[in-house]
């Protein structure tokens, strides 16, 4: 055996050292490979329930909790959409006007089930949810898990105790008639005669859309004592089979369902908490007005007035405003927030007898004259609509000044399943 030279084993161990760090190099290139590939499988497979749709605050929506709740609006909406076509089918064969009425409605829903648009509705009414709870974690509001079951049973018609709400209009004080009218009021109000009572307290005026805000009714529910038919192994049937059926059209998590009735819940509570001191009583104003499209016709209409024509012809005349051009453009008594803004700011700046310069709304152009100023309590309706008003204004205000971050990858995660059945596709 040949002697090996201490340079030749130096070359050896050199060589073995080279190869033992390509073997390395090599190892290590080969597990970040695999690291970077098997990161991306799990973005692309696992990640994506957990990922955010939006974050607001501190809290997220998870893809998950997101697309779980769109399957279960679609649900509804599918079998909205099969039973109206039914009740077509049954009632309105036939009928030229009632198919072309349950066809409008079968093409609203259709129309909701399109997925930027179903899938933006339920994102925004998620991240309201969001926006409640935070508030009512602040006030130190908690909806137990006693009382989403009792929810539910209420759902479903069960009432433990064998008792059934009973809805009772909450009492409001009478609205008081219109004051003694001045001399003034009088000669403003021709048209009319002289009104001993409000012009029109109930009547929404036809220049502004009434707010549809999510709210508590102002209605008080007293129980009555009346023996329930509706047994808890009933109650418990029907709502596991409920659960069931929802589970399978949807894939709609039991939990998912509990938890948006406890959603419901921080809301109503929440409702009451912000609204509990609202004032009955209230400024406000009464007032009539001529509506037209342009500028131009408005400045018209008020260079006639100027000149002793009388209002109400011109309001008969001029005015596009149907609910009011026949009687003079009387709008009734109204308080801040019944109307748009551009006419509210006018409308309660007026002196009474004072006729405003051309106003532009949403609407058109106005020519306003206010009537009378007073602090008057509120008919029911009008204090249920400041209710709602006042808590959706604070919503809205909380959505666009909350840190709300929505992300733009909910467009490519929101289901299309459930869908109609193939003979209504």
């Amino acid at each position: 055996m040949p002697i090996k030279s201490k340079k030749h084993i130096d070359r050896v161990r050199r060589e073995t050292m080279q190869r033992q760090y390509l073997l390395i190099g090599t190892i290590v290139i080969v597990l970040v490979v695999l690291g970077v590939i098997g990161y991306g499988l799990i973005q692309e497979t696992v990640m994506p329930p957990y990922k955010p749709v939006a974050e607001i605050g501190k809290d997220s929506i998870s893809t998950q909790a997101f697309q779980a709740r769109v399957r279960y609006e679609r649900g509804l909406l599918v079998r909205r959409y099969v039973n109206n076509y039914e009740m077509m089918k049954n009632l309105a064969a036939g009928n030229p006007d009632f198919e072309k009425s349950f066809q409008a409605s079968l093409d609203q829903i259709k129309a909701s089930l399109e997925p930027l648009t179903l899938g933006n509705k339920v994102l925004e009414e998620m991240i309201q949810e969001v926006l409640i709870r935070q508030e009512a974690t602040r006030r130190s509001i908690t909806v137990t898990d006693e009382e989403v079951e009792k929810a539910l049973q209420e759902e479903f018609g069960y009432f433990p105790e064998g008792t059934l709400p009973t809805a009772t209009a909450t009492s409001f004080p009478t609205p008081p008639p219109t004051s003694t009218l001045t001399a003034e009021q009088l000669a403003l109000k021709p048209f009319l005669g002289l009104p001993t009572s409000t012009p029109n307290l109930t009547a929404t005026p036809t220049i502004v859309p009434s707010p549809t805000p999510t709210s508590e009714p102002t209605t008080i529910p007293t129980v009555t004592a009346t023996p329930t038919v509706y047994t808890l192994d009933k109650y418990q049937t029907d709502y596991k089979t409920t659960v069931e059926s929802i589970m399978k059209d949807s894939q709609f998590p039991e939990a998912d369902l509990r938890e948006m009735i406890r959603n419901g819940l921080y809301g109503k509570k929440l409702f009451k908490a912000m609204t509990a001191n609202l004032p009955i009583k209230q400024e406000q104003v009464w007032a009539r007005h001529v509506l037209v499209q342009d500028e131009a016709a408005a400045k018209q209409t008020l260079d006639e007035l100027k000149q002793g024509g009388d209002w109400s012809a011109l309001a008969a005349k001029y005015s596009t405003d149907p609910g009011s051009k026949d009687i003079g453009g009387d709008l009734g008594w109204f308080s801040r927030g019944v109307m748009v803004k551009e006419f509210d700011d006018v409308a309660l700046t007026l002196a009474i007898g004072e006729i405003s310069q051309p106003v532009k709304s949403q609407f058109g152009w106005h020519i306003i004259q206010v009537l009378g100023h007073e602090t008057r309590a509120l008919s029911s309706s009008e204090y249920d609509q400041l209710l709602q008003k006042t808590f959706q204004d604070w919503l809205d205000g909380q959505r666009k000044s909350g840190d709300v971050k929505i992300f733009d990858s909910w467009v490519e995660r929101v289901p299309t399943q459930p869908v109609l059945p193939d003979y209504l596709q």
